[in-house]
């Protein structure tokens, strides 16, 4: 609705628009009908509101100015100006509500409306209506509403000599308005008056109710942000025919493009992913079949309706497509505003859709002049020879946006001298006709997959963009229209000199709309934000070490492809290809910035699994870095706040949290030290003896320390920024009810393993995390396979050493000081061995936990060998897992041997407190254990030998044969028992002690496995390495199960972790349960 221009109007009236006044004038009646008190006193009341104030001033007059033009009589204009005379009177006198009855205000209000209405349509044949109408309202407001309506008459009475003492009311009343001459209607045809007549049609009609308001949550918040953005520091916008031109470049693998049919209702664990889009966006699918004109999804079938369907499903997971279609909202709000730019009023007034019309090429030319989009699709090539579908779906998408360009390298045969040579090229394609076009081929000297795939595939496709201005974009990001109207504001900052140089990146804020199903990832999406915002804020300005992060900064297109361009494709080195281009813009004196009143939608990993092979990813890029000559020149040159500044922000976090991990080990091993050898008994007693609490003093204050509660506060100080400091609050105390520090403390072992590991063996490699929008099982045999080494391993070293260290302080030391030292460190093994199974949907149903116990007893007992998957088969995984110490060297590989001697060390300390020992100190009673361990071993070997021999023909054999071994082994326990007072303690600790050892055999035979490979000892390493690894599955699977037992616990799991769905009371359940439905 367009603010009439006219200006006969009123002077000293703010024309608001119509949403800000909508339901303003409503409440103004509602509260002088009920008002009981002085003028002045309501007066004060409207003024508060300014917005209110001004709408009863401008129905007023409106109201004033329409029955002037529509009442034309001599007779109703003496009656209406004696009408207004008596309001006037008594608003100066401030006797308005004495004068006049408020209470019959709504009905004046429903009269106005009916009046409008008719104005509104002009019907000539209504004529009678609007006498009728205008009758209505006179004998409203002279009888029912103004307490001296007689003096109107009385009045009007001595203005008329004749029939002075006949003339009445009664007789009067039914000849008002009613003359052919007494009203103008149909009202004068004029643009500004049919404009005010409908704006006060608006302003008396219009209300805003709450469900009026935006239902759905993702239109709220960016209605918000963009209003919240315009009143950010931003450059002025130039005309677009001005503004700086740039390019979009997205690198594409084997991503999904468009969900198919068959994947849209294809199911895993019997959900299909349109069941999944209906039951997470009820409101869109409902919303979707309202414009679709069906009912449900069969008739959306039975009207040939799938496209739709397929975009619609595609435009909500993490798809090419989706990225596509935000891209192109560029080009539309290019064309809207080269349209506004060269619009006058009457074309802004006729519309843009008809206007655009008429300039339709030259809106296209120029917009195409300003914007470039590319996507590199690296298996474009093979999926078109192919056959792929994969292919007609890229080619669907240029035909619907035909400004889209696609990059791909072509690799074909030629015949060179009577010899075949492969030609690689690389080729810019566009749709014309249905069919992609060839518009530049450029032959490569070679393959282009030397280094790694993705900046690789950025490189051979840069050639292709234009612009000065080169905006990077993942294939999971989304963009929005209201944000692409300020990219003509951002591409100005390349031209304001931020500090002594303009700036050569501009870094952009991200909002990941994956975090509203799952506490997970609502988890990922506050820690994503945080970094995004307050953090990059933080490090490009003051501490000036911001990088570049990934998608979507946009880069001073011409400054990088001079320098070195925007993405290093080393194999390895790197593998985070993103920040390396940072550190090459820095190093070439590049200034890098942020924005952040302009926003990129971003997906985000979903489920534990995905979020820890990104983690991983990650680990291992910073490891690579921290190997890199790129943050050694860095640190070279900066000054000595910055050096500290660009180390904490990057490889320093990974680093110290490495540490961090590597003293909890010390000081458990330290504790067990001092324990084992009576020196903290020592120093304990000699301080109570003295009265000395220093002690537990000082670890009272670590365990305060120790809650790690400061490790959230960048994302309370975002939420309170941003939404207020009482919802940080509540956020906080809810992800902590979500077992928020549960996650982090286990994301913290996925971070610590990879870094470790790559820093010493390297072998960083790109890990595809999926990003599938189903919410699944994973099975037992997933998590076990993923977290065995990185988790599991390291958490069952830590609660060995905390049950051995409380087992042998308990004589002399108080329990809270035991607490107080350690329970911060429970907290880690136990969170570091069970999260897995914690944050797996349907983690502890009993239906899931026995075909995980299928499943997982198939997998351990399944050979291995050439072709089998390591998802197969626990002798492929054994082999894929130790993949890193088949590159590593000498040194390397003597660290990990000088490691697995702790465990060496830790059975020698044990040993000499078992009661067999009679307290003796000689260092024979340390090679009598490794007697024990080697009869053990030995043990094992035979049974593993006699199930080889006699186990398929001569199964009752084999029986005796193990019960033989039984009863031997527990015989000699009774002779120790009996002879050399060997106790049940004694036993308990030789199983504390001799675990770790056998663990500690295992490492050094990985790391020595090419000496042994070929011999005797590398199968026996094997078959301990599964009874170990079968040993560490049931101590983990048992808890689980009986956990499973209790439907609580399954309610409990539920809720918190899909608690985001059930606040927005989203049916969670079936999906869960994996039953289909249909709506």
């Amino acid at each position: 609705m367009t603010i009439p221009m006219s200006s006969k109007l009123f002077s000293g009236i703010f024309r608001w628009p119509i949403f800000l006044l909508a339901n303003k004038f409503s409440t103004a009646l509602s509260i002088a009908r009920d008002f009981v008190g002085k003028d002045e006193i309501l007066l004060r009341k409207l003024r508060k509101d300014k917005y209110m104030y001004c709408a009863v001033k401008e129905c007023y007059e409106s109201l004033k100015y329409i029955i002037e033009i529509l009442v034309v009589g001599d007779l109703e204009k003496r009656l209406i100006f004696n009408i207004e005379n008596e309001i006037k009177r008594s608003i100066e006198g401030s006797s308005l509500l004495e004068d006049f009855k408020m209470s019959e205000l709504l009905a004046l209000q429903a009269k106005c409306i009916e009046l409008v209405e008719l104005l509104v349509e002009g019907n000539e044949a209504h004529h009678s209506k609007v006498v009728k109408v205008l009758q209505d309202i006179f004998e409203l407001v002279a009888n029912d509403m103004m307490t001296t309506g007689s003096r109107v008459l009385d009045m009007l009475n001595s203005s008329h000599q004749q029939d002075a003492l006949d003339f009445s009311f009664e007789k009067i009343e039914p000849q008002l308005f009613a003359a052919n001459d007494s009203i103008k209607f149909p009202m004068p045809d004029s643009c500004s008056l049919n404009e005010q007549i409908k704006r006060f049609l608006l302003l008396l009609t219009v209300k805003d109710k709450a469900m009026d308001i935006p239902a759905n949550l993702e239109a709220r918040r960016r209605i918000s942000f963009f209003a919240t953005s315009l009143f950010m520091d931003m450059p002025n916008a130039p005309k677009v025919r001005n503004m700086l031109s740039f390019s979009i470049i997205t690198p594409h693998y084997l991503e999904d493009i468009n969900f198919s049919m068959n994947e849209l209702h294809s199911s895993k664990e019997q959900v299909s992913i349109i069941f999944y889009m209906q039951q997470i966006y009820p409101d869109e699918w409902k919303n979707f079949l309202e414009r679709m004109g069906c009912e449900n999804l069969d008739r959306l079938k039975d009207e040939g309706k799938e496209e739709e369907l397929r975009n619609w499903a595609s435009f909500r997971g993490q798809t090419l497509s989706r990225s596509v279609r935000g891209m192109m909202y560029y080009r539309e709000a290019l064309k809207l505003q080269a349209f506004l730019d060269m619009a006058e009023d009457e074309d802004i007034l006729e519309g843009y859709e008809a206007a655009e019309r008429n300039n339709r090429q030259f809106a296209d030319a120029l917009s195409d002049l300003k914007f470039t989009y590319v996507i590199s699709c690296q298996m474009f090539g093979s999926q078109k020879s192919s056959g792929d579908p994969h292919a007609q779906d890229i080619l669907d998408l240029m035909i619907r946006y035909p400004s889209l360009r696609v990059a791909y390298v072509e690799e074909k045969e030629e015949i060179v001298a009577d010899k075949p040579r492969k030609v690689y090229s690389s080729i810019l394609l566009k749709a014309v006709n249905g069919l992609d076009q060839e518009i530049y081929r450029i032959k490569l000297p070679g393959p282009q997959n030397i280094g790694e795939g993705k900046p690789e595939n950025q490189n051979h496709a840069i050639i292709f963009t234009r612009g000065e201005a080169l905006q990077t974009i993942d294939m999971n990001q989304d963009n929005y229209l209201e944000e692409a109207l300020k990219m003509r504001n951002l591409l100005q900052e390349f031209l304001r000199n931020h500090g002594r140089r303009p700036p050569t990146i501009l870094g952009l804020r991200e909002h990941i709309f994956t975090g509203s199903v799952s506490s997970l990832a609502w988890f990922m999406s506050y820690q994503e934000t945080s970094f995004v915002t307050i953090g990059q804020r933080l490090l490009a300005n003051p501490l000036r070490v911001r990088f570049h992060y990934g998608h979507p900064d946009v880069f001073d297109r011409v400054f990088h492809i001079t320098r070195g361009g925007i993405s290093k494709a080393s194999k390895t080195i790197n593998l985070s290809e993103d920040v390396f281009a940072g550190f090459n813009s820095t190093l070439r004196r590049g200034n890098v910035t942020y924005h952040e009143y302009l926003q990129v939608g971003k997906g985000r990993d979903v489920g534990l699994n995905q979020i820890s092979k990104f983690e991983a990813k990650v680990a291992n890029g910073n490891s690579e870095q921290t190997l890199s000559r790129d943050i050694y020149r860095l640190g070279r040159r900066f000054d000595f706040f910055r050096m500290l500044s660009c180390y904490f922000t990057t490889i320093g976090f990974y680093f110290s949290s490495l540490i961090s991990v590597i003293g909890i080990y010390v000081f458990l091993y330290g504790q067990l030290y001092l324990v084992l050898s009576g020196l903290q008994k020592a120093l304990l007693v000699e301080a109570k003896m003295r009265n000395i609490q220093s002690l537990e003093t000082a670890l009272a204050s670590q365990s305060f320390i120790q809650l790690g509660l400061l490790t959230g506060l960048p994302m309370v100080m975002e939420i309170g920024l941003e939404k207020g400091f009482l919802t940080a609050l509540k956020d906080f105390i809810l992800m902590q009810l979500q077992l928020a520090s549960v996650f982090f403390t286990f994301s913290l072992g996925s971070k610590i393993h990879y870094y470790g590991r790559t820093i010493l063996h390297g072998g960083a490699k790109y890990r595809p995390t999926g990003r599938k929008v189903v919410v699944f099982h994973a099975s037992f045999t997933e998590n076990y396979r993923l977290y065995s080494r990185s988790h599991f391993v390291k958490g069952f070293e830590l609660l060995l050493l905390l049950i051995v260290y409380d087992l042998f302080q308990r004589s002399y030391q108080s329990s809270m000081a035991y607490v107080l030292i350690t329970y911060s460190i429970w907290f880690m093994s136990i969170t570091w061995l069970f999260a897995p199974f914690l944050f797996n949907p349907s983690g502890f149903s009993w239906d899931k936990i026995v075909d995980d116990w299928k499943d997982w007893n198939k997998w351990i007992k399944q050979q291995g060998g050439i072709g089998i998957q390591q998802d197969k088969s626990w002798q492929s995984w054994w082999n894929d897992e130790q993949a890193h110490l088949r590159r590593s060297g000498l040194g390397a590989r003597l660290f990990e041997i000088l490691l697995s001697l702790r465990f060496f060390i830790y059975q020698y300390g044990l040993v000499y407190h078992l009661d067999i020992t009679q307290q003796s100190k000689n260092f024979l009673v340390y090679v009598l254990s490794w007697i024990v361990i080697l009869a053990v071993f030995l043990t094992v070997k035979a049974v593993n030998m006699g199930k080889q021999q006699f186990s398929a023909n001569y199964h009752l054999v084999f029986r005796f044969f193990k019960a033989f071994l039984f009863l031997g082994i527990l015989s000699t326990i009774i002779s120790l028992s009996v002879i050399c007072q060997l106790s049940f303690k004694d036993i308990i600790v030789c199983c504390l002690a001799f675990l770790p050892t056998g663990w500690g055999l295992i490492l050094i035979a990985q790391a020595v496995r090419p000496k042994i490979e070929d011999s005797g000892i590398w199968d026996f390493m094997q078959v301990l390495g599964k009874a170990y690894d079968y040993g560490m599955g049931i101590v983990l699977y048992a808890p689980i199960a009986i956990l499973a037992w209790l439907p609580i616990i399954s309610a409990f799991q539920t809720r918190f972790l899909f608690n985001e769905a059930f606040n927005r009371h989203l049916q969670i359940q079936p999906i869960l349960a994996g039953k289909k439905k249909h709506k």
